[in-house]
């Protein structure tokens, strides 16, 4: 489900330029209303298309005023409730409250290692452009294989 900003949390990240959600969005969708012509509310963000949100509550996760929150699918929260993340340096605390007011926490770590430090394609030969149009050229390169049966993990 989309995400959405609680007003009376937003604090506009202290009225930067940018803030935290808009940084953090890969899809452009949170927006900073300035002046409070688009929502009625100055100096606070919002998801501008809610319907284009890709879920993958990022905003909801980087927000330091915990604002932004999302009506999750019935079958991990019941209708009516919400869920809440807290991120710590090392792991991230999910609070589930259900409409009759029962709270449930979850704790998970988090990965630890620094932004951009990774490299994805470090070890790996470039691909070779002349074989692109040949069959077979993105399913049996680089170290791919045909799966075994026998490796298969099957429940008793």
């Amino acid at each position: 489900m989309p995400t959405f900003v609680r007003t009376d949390k937003c604090d506009g990240c202290k009225g930067q330029d940018k803030t935290a959600c808009m940084y953090i969005c890969p899809h452009d969708l949170m927006k900073l209303d300035k002046d409070g012509s688009d929502t009625g509310h100055a100096m606070k963000a919002y998801n501008q298309e809610p319907e284009q949100c890709w879920e993958c509550y990022s905003c909801v996760k980087i927000c330091p005023q915990q604002a932004i929150e999302c009506r999750h699918y019935a079958d991990v929260v019941p209708l009516g409730g919400s869920v809440q993340p807290l991120r710590g340096s090392d792991s991230i605390m999910w609070t589930i409250k259900f409409r009759n007011g029962v709270l449930k926490r979850f704790k998970f770590p988090i990965r630890t290692t620094p932004e951009g430090s990774i490299k994805p394609y470090e070890g790996k030969s470039a691909a070779n452009m002349a074989n692109i149009s040949k069959s077979g050229f993105f399913t049996q390169t680089n170290g791919y294989r045909v799966g075994n049966p026998a490796e298969l993990i099957r429940k008793k």
